[in-house]
């Protein structure tokens, strides 16, 4: 079955960086998008990024653009979330997520996703 683990989350300072991974294992479709969601506590879960399987397709949430990259190793079917600049606004467990019946573009809708990881927490302290 499908499966996406997140990796990567911590505890950082205000404006410092972290790196996500999500490494998806038992797909089936060759053709597929990623994307990367975020949850504050008493908050809905958030759009963050999203990638399509061939890594030339992205979008981000206006929030982080010029701040995040979404990547990926096709060969490794790992998905990567560079994060820059931190804020404390952005604590929250984030989120892997996929969308199979898409290839080209994704959605912004967390509806859309058929499967999601287990989340990985990120606290940014001021």
């Amino acid at each position: 079955q499908v499966q996406l683990v997140e990796s990567g989350g911590g505890l950082v300072q205000a404006g410092g960086s972290l790196t996500l991974s999500c490494a998806a294992s038992g797909l089936t479709v060759k053709t597929y998008i990623i994307a990367w969601f975020r949850q504050a506590p008493g908050k809905e879960r958030e759009f963050v990024a999203n990638i399509n399987w061939s890594g030339d397709g992205t979008q981000y949430a206006d929030s982080v653009k010029g701040r995040f990259t979404i990547s990926r190793d096709y060969a490794k079917e790992t998905v990567f979330l560079q994060m820059n600049s931190l804020e404390p606004e952005e604590t929250a467990v984030y989120y892997c997520s996929l969308d199979t019946r898409r290839s080209s573009t994704g959605s912004l809708m967390a509806s859309e996703y058929s499967y999601w990881g287990q989340g990985t927490q990120v606290t940014v302290s001021t």
